[in-house]
């Protein structure tokens, strides 16, 4: 008997029965090794945290169109400045993986992220922009950039629906006026893009597939053509479909597959493709189904020939302002960046008219006006805060080839013959020339924005007093983000 007049063997049981929890015994607590323990648990946590938000800001710009090595580097940037050295980022087009090692005798730890969805909003994606900007300079701390991401993600468009609704019907109406037809054929294409937008959201609402939208979309334009052509309307019907194939291409994202092709990211790259080929073919097939339709109906809806005259390059000019700024504003672009992307569009429209004039061909013409938007873009937009991004793709709008794709279905509807196949296929070297041009352009304005920067600071003068620059102050991080930057491996 012990101490009490409890049994030896009772008590032993009851102890027994206390340890063992869901079928398994505890074992005996060590505190020396608990502290530890606790210690590591914490540096776990710490290092789960960092990739949290990596993988959610990656998300973000791989989701709003950006090239696999932009957000590749984003995402690099943030663990880094979270204090993850070494970190190895592979990107495919649905899923984002980051695989962190702290140290050789450490096993390595990978977190994988899959992105569900795309969409213009480049609002968001500037936020996403700055927020890192911020976050690598140490002026917020991880948990501050955690909290405002979750804002950001949450947080509703910055303008009313109906306006982005109001601006995709603008830049059908610019892209008319473009294409050298009048006011009433402008408002036609301006009230047709506004219905096939509100038609293409219900469907989204529906979660119809965006292959199937695209091919609605184009046949809705297609059968307002047609419906012009009945009333024997004077306008050019042929360019309202014009309009609405420019309004659904203006959606998908070529430049980040050429990006990605060009900077060796294939597997990326075979994926933005794909895509691209599969949503162009969804308007392929419904202006070819409309064009069918009209022949059975006796309604041809044939292209006008188009001429390019000076006289209207003012016009013309303005036009492709007007079509970069409405459809920025419908991606819910922020109002600083309207005016450098106007002077984009319109630049890129005046170097496209005078190269078609002076008859360099519509692919080599499109090439030189992207190259202009790239450079252009590359400059302003990181002048008004926003990611070239932004300003890049929303001025090579009006050099989407929306009548080169209607002008070869109707030749390979109504003439079966191999002019349809050509003319596509210039349509589609169009679309890579549009591509490979601003990709280059934004090469071109690397080195020429380092040198205006290093002649700038030449011309300033000597300082007699006080620093060249201004020094950025920045603000202390915790103790634990130093000890883990230090432990971590060079």
């Amino acid at each position: 008997m012990a101490q009490g007049g409890e049994p030896v063997s009772e008590r032993v049981q009851d102890e027994t029965r206390d340890e063992w929890r869901d079928g398994a015994r505890a074992e005996p607590r060590d505190w020396a090794r608990d502290a530890g323990r606790g210690g590591a648990r914490d540096e776990q946590v710490e290092v789960y945290r960092t990739l949290d938000l990596a993988l959610r800001v990656g998300e973000v710009v791989l989701s709003s169109g950006a090239g696999t090595a932009d957000a590749t580097a984003t995402i690099l940037a943030v663990t880094a400045a979270g204090g993850l050295r070494g970190c190895e980022v592979d990107i495919t087009f649905t899923s984002i993986a980051i695989s962190y090692q702290a140290g050789p005798d450490v096993a390595p730890e990978t977190h994988v992220r899959v992105v569900r969805y795309r969409g213009q909003d480049f609002s968001r994606l500037t936020a996403v922009d700055l927020l890192v900007r911020r976050f690598t300079r140490g002026d917020m701390t991880r948990e501050e950039a955690s909290r405002e991401l979750a804002r950001l993600v949450s947080a509703g468009p910055p303008f009313p629906r109906w306006s982005s609704v109001i601006a995709w019907g603008v830049m059908a109406g610019g892209a008319t006026l473009l294409l050298g037809g009048g006011w009433l054929v402008t408002l036609v294409a301006f009230v047709t893009a506004m219905g096939i937008e509100l038609s293409n959201r219900w469907f989204s609402r529906q979660r119809l597939p965006a292959f199937y939208q695209q091919v609605a979309g184009a046949f809705v334009a297609t059968a307002v053509a047609l419906i012009l052509y009945a009333l024997h309307a004077p306008v050019k019907p042929s360019l309202v479909v014009a309009a609405g194939i420019i309004m659904l291409l203006a959606g998908i994202a070529l430049t980040g597959a050429v990006q990605d092709a060009i900077t060796g990211y294939y597997v990326t790259a075979a994926a933005r493709s794909l895509e691209a080929m599969l949503l162009t073919g969804g308007i392929i097939a419904g202006v070819s189904l409309g064009i069918s339709l009209g022949i059975k109906l006796g309604l041809p809806v044939a292209i006008e020939a188009q001429t390019i005259q000076l006289a209207n390059l003012p016009i013309m000019v303005g036009s492709g302002a007007l079509m970069a700024v409405a459809f920025a504003y419908a991606s819910y672009a922020p109002l600083r960046s309207l005016l450098p992307i106007a002077i984009v569009g319109a630049l890129g429209s005046l170097v496209f008219t005078l190269m078609t004039r002076a008859e360099f061909g519509p692919a080599w013409s499109t090439a030189a006006g992207a190259f202009v938007v790239g450079l252009g873009g590359y400059s302003l937009g990181r002048r008004s805060g926003v990611p070239p991004l932004v300003v890049v793709v929303s001025g090579t709008v009006p050099l989407l080839p929306g009548l080169t794709i209607y002008k070869g279905m109707y030749e390979l509807t109504t003439q079966g013959n191999l002019i349809g196949i050509v003319t596509l296929a210039t349509a589609v070297a169009i679309g890579v020339a549009l591509a490979s041009g601003v990709i280059l352009g934004e090469y071109v304005a690397q080195p020429i924005r380092r040198e205006a920067r290093r002649l700038e600071d030449r011309l300033a003068g000597p300082r007699l007093v006080g620093p060249r620059r201004p020094v950025r102050r920045r603000t202390p991080r915790s103790r634990s983000s130093t000890r883990r930057r230090r432990r971590a491996p060079a």
